[in-house]
């Protein structure tokens, strides 16, 4: 199991430090903000940071778009604003030693190497408008199989990975088409766009990505971890667009300008893996669950490539440096946690501020019959279905706002439920408990509604900083740095939430949210397809034979009942009317 957390202890001092000793860096660039934090090596305690939204732009349902430039003014601002916080708090900013990126995954930038400017604007990881591009390559397949590539890349057709967001700009932007066939085209996730452009941009910035983006983009080999010839000719990807693949923990590159010019880039991972690693989740059969705008649980699985049988993702854990042997990890990826209840604040306004729902804490009853399937942008694992959208099943005259709020709280936990389930399915080894982070962890009616769930006890380390502590420590231990020792550590405080609910009470409630699921299936269907086992909710879909015999006997029974009671109404006047004419 994973460690509660841990802060780290001895570091191998190079210079005379102020009195935190060396300090490092962190950029965490997620769907909703941008931060820059600063971690003293020696603690892991987080002396400041700076923290500045990134709006998302959504031109047409399903499209969810973010201006890179935009997005890049507020890293550098949330660098800037935060060495000045250091110099408030009369700390050295030269003790910064090193910077780590964590990223938000999957979301595609393409941009003009001459100009700098993005191309068009980045397509981010929820965005849905590729979903007659995934039908395209599905007939590709073999067999129209979505898991055709997973061998290779350890990923499903969908649209939620890069590939197929890159092949739509290549489709359908005339700039794009245009760089394209210029060469001037460049392509990355958010880590090669932050990264190119602190290093020189157009006058020099260093074109690389990460192992575990790149894990992320369906175009690198899950086992050679190179880009894959293979791949780029199903998907149609030139090789020369694509940055180099560097490992999680090495010196990439030097901040070109501004008030850390110099300071060496020297750790990155995506933000779901820099969570791992920041719960020290270095062993085998380790695994957390972060809970922000989605839900990602990773599951450690040590040098092995596990193909999952029961819907997750095989994906990059960590590369911790250039010579270190990779490390995998099953994912189960959720789309929509924390943005169902932002849906519920700003689209229906049922609360102004979070505040608002921190009563929610005391509750101890249960929702109801009220189940919120959360499908904005479908279902991922493991149900990888792009035609779900979202239902709320079971209203009454006597649902009030609450239960809408409470539904979507446990809608994240339904959904790690099934992940877990999967994950126990697939390795054989049932998790003794759950490490959790990520904003919506401080609602304590949530971790316990999880642990109850899930059966197993919810730890949730008092240190919130996950992903960026996961960067700094990737930057830490790079070599060249080596300021970060993690073998000589300490534990850091969690709470622990135990389950309070019985077997069965806890498979009832699943049940009911299963059902919920089967409802949310089938809403994008094509009218002129025909009807097949892909739009079939996915318990029939999933049963024997058998199963189906028996319901289609059932409806053809119940077909008969009308008849039958025709006859038997029919004989009963007829004897009535003997009986009255003296007959009988």
């Amino acid at each position: 199991m994973c460690a509660s957390g841990h802060f780290l202890g001895h570091m191998n001092r190079r210079r005379s430090y102020g009195k935190f000793g060396p300090l490092v860096g962190a950029i965490d660039e997620g769907t909703s903000s941008a931060r820059f934090l600063v971690f003293a090596a020696r603690t892991a305690e987080v002396l400041t940071y700076h923290q500045v939204s990134v709006p998302s732009i959504c031109p047409s349902e399903g499209w969810v778009e973010q201006d890179p430039q935009i997005l890049m003014n507020a890293v550098l601002e949330c660098v800037e604003r935060t060495v000045e916080n250091l110099r408030h708090l009369e700390i050295d900013p030269n003790d910064i030693v090193a910077i780590g990126v964590s990223n938000q995954r999957e979301t595609t930038v393409v941009w003009d190497v001459t100009t700098g400017k993005p191309l068009y604007n980045a397509m981010v990881w929820l965005d849905m408008r590729t979903s007659e591009t995934v039908d395209k390559l599905l007939k590709k397949a073999r067999n129209n199989d979505p898991e055709y590539l997973k061998p290779l890349c350890g990923l499903p057709i969908s649209t939620y990975f890069s590939a197929v967001k890159l092949r739509w700009l290549f489709d359908n932007v005339k700039e794009v088409q245009e760089a394209l066939a210029d060469g001037r085209c460049l392509f990355g996730t958010i880590d090669s766009w932050i990264i190119w452009n602190l290093t020189g941009g157009r006058d020099g910035g260093l074109h690389v990505t990460e192992v575990t983006n790149a894990s992320r983009t369906m175009l690198m080999n899950i086992k050679t971890l190179d880009w894959d010839d293979d791949l780029l000719k199903f998907f149609d990807v030139p090789k020369e667009i694509l940055p180099d693949i560097c490992s999680s923990s090495e010196i990439y590159g030097y901040v070109a300008s501004g008030s850390l010019a110099g300071v060496p880039i020297s750790g990155c991972l995506g933000d779901q893996q820099a969570a791992l690693v920041g719960q020290m989740c270095f062993k085998k059969g380790q695994a957390k669950s972060t809970y922000g705008t989605g839900c990602f649980l990773l599951y450690n699985t040590g040098n092995s490539v596990i193909q999952s049988k029961h819907g997750l993702l095989t994906t990059v854990a960590y590369k911790l440096g250039r010579n270190k042997p990779p490390v995998y990890a099953l994912e189960g990826s959720v789309a929509v946690a924390g943005a169902a209840i932002k849906w519920l604040q700003e689209n229906l306004g049922l609360f102004e501020s979070l505040e608002e729902i921190k009563d929610l804490n005391d509750y101890s009853g249960h929702v109801g019959d009220v189940v919120f399937v959360p499908a904005f942008s479908g279902l991922y694992a493991p149900y990888w279905r792009k035609d779900a959208r979202s239902v709320i099943c079971g209203l009454s005259e006597e649902t009030e706002k609450d239960h809408l709020i409470r539904a979507a709280l446990e809608a994240a936990c339904f959904q790690t439920r099934d992940i877990l389930d999967a994950m126990n399915a697939d390795c054989h080894i049932p998790l003794s408990r759950l490490l959790v982070d990520g904003g919506m962890t401080a609602n304590n009616y949530l971790m316990q509604l999880q642990a109850d769930l899930s059966g197993i006890p919810v730890v949730r380390p008092l240190m919130t900083e996950a992903t960026a502590l996961g960067a700094a420590i990737a930057a830490g231990v790079a070599e060249g740095v080596a300021v970060w020792d993690l073998e000589n550590t300490v534990d850091v405080p969690y709470d622990t939430f135990y389950p309070r609910m019985n077997d069965n009470e806890r498979e009832i409630l699943h049940q009911k949210w299963k059902k919920a699921v089967d409802r949310s299936l089938g809403w994008e269907v094509d009218l002129t397809d025909e009807p097949s086992e892909g739009n079939i909710p996915l318990t029939l879909a999933s049963l024997p034979s058998w199963h189906v015999t028996s319901a289609d006997n059932y409806a053809s029974m119940m077909s008969t009942i009308p008849a039958g009671i025709f006859l038997v109404t029919a004989l009963g006047l007829m004897v009535l009317a003997r009986w009255r004419s003296g007959l009988v």
